[in-house]
């Protein structure tokens, strides 16, 4: 019966700040699924070390030929890899490149969408000319020079530093002040070669997570993101400082219009597997709400407490259920 099982590679880890952010994701995915079904390892990558973790400590290293890795002696083969990593090499395409090459499926979308959903100011740019609504930004290169009076006219104060092809929790700085631009910009430039100057959009933070197979559409409540510091930054994600409230407090219509929006936006980018898709939800000047997309998690964080298994329990699904579904759908 084992013979019949699918082998699962959680593939984790990555090369980015939130490395460990990445190893508690991969053991909620590894809670999630279906033991009956899958048998599944966590992979950590991390540079050149790509190794299995077993739950006794051990670890063997992967043959990068063919993603392959020996276990008494015998030889194991992966039919699947579920990508978990924040960051690079996992969430630019670059390790979609290489499965790719070895013919393995994976759960993310492919190599052209995961590198623009990657880089904030490409993807806004993207969208934008296909109507979706999005704030103005302005994108800064390592050893660009930059005017701040033009960037404080054209963005207006507050605004966003943060880096252009990272993920969302580091380098992230609110300025209110343009005198207070160049130490965030250094900040940013810590964690990416292009820095992003976003337009502060006031309003309410949701984020709402999707999936679709060959046969069905599911997009999943929408999260309402509350936090009493500056925005939703590593202490809130990590560390408790926000209340979530799923599903979010919004009228039926603006509800109705953010799912239409974010299955429009998955069918636009040709998605796989989960994404999850955070927006703004902000105020013309008659009081109606108006949908900004702010960015796109195409690995967004499977523990317990993340959005997406909120979400998924919010919707009265059993995320062993949708685990199992999204890897069927590729076979």
């Amino acid at each position: 019966m084992e013979q019949s099982k699918r082998n699962i590679a959680i593939v984790c880890g990555g090369d980015s700040s939130e490395h460990d952010v990445s190893l508690r994701s991969a053991q909620g995915l590894y809670s999630f699924f279906d033991k009956a079904k899958y048998n599944v390892y966590i992979v950590d990558v991390k540079g050149t070390d790509w190794h299995v973790n077993f739950n006794d400590g051990a670890t063997a290293a992967i043959d990068k030929n063919d993603f392959s890795f020996k276990c008494n002696g015998k030889r194991v083969f992966f039919d699947y890899a579920y990508i978990t990593i924040h960051g690079q090499p996992g969430e630019n395409g670059v390790m979609q490149g290489y499965f790719d090459l070895i013919h393995l499926p994976y759960s993310t979308s492919g190599v052209l969408v995961e590198a623009m959903t990657f880089d904030k100011f490409v993807l806004n740019n993207y969208l934008r000319g296909f109507g979706v609504r999005v704030a103005d930004s302005i994108l800064l290169r390592r050893g660009e020079d930059y005017d701040e009076e033009e960037i404080e006219q054209r963005l207006g104060m507050p605004c966003f530093v943060k880096p252009a092809a990272d993920g969302s929790s580091f380098g992230v700085s609110k300025v209110k002040n343009a005198d207070r631009l160049a130490p965030a910009l250094r900040v940013a430039f810590m964690e990416s070669n292009e820095v992003m100057i976003e337009k502060f959009i006031d309003g309410v933070e949701i984020s709402q997570g999707i999936y679709k197979t060959r046969d069905k559409e599911v997009v999943l409540p929408a999260t309402e993101v509350v936090t009493k510091n500056e925005f939703f930054d590593y202490d809130a994600k990590y560390n408790g400082q926000v209340q979530e409230i799923t599903p979010a407090r919004l009228s039926p219509e603006t509800a109705a219009k953010v799912a239409a929006e974010t299955s429009r936006i998955y069918d636009i980018l040709h998605a796989n597997g989960i994404i999850r898709i955070d927006y703004i939800i902000a105020k013309d000047e008659q009081g109606n709400d108006l949908i900004y997309m702010l960015e796109i998690n195409t690995t967004p964080g499977m523990t317990a407490t993340s959005f997406i298994p909120q979400q998924v329990r919010a919707a009265g699904l059993d995320i062993k259920d949708v685990l199992s579904e999204i890897v069927e759908n590729q076979f």
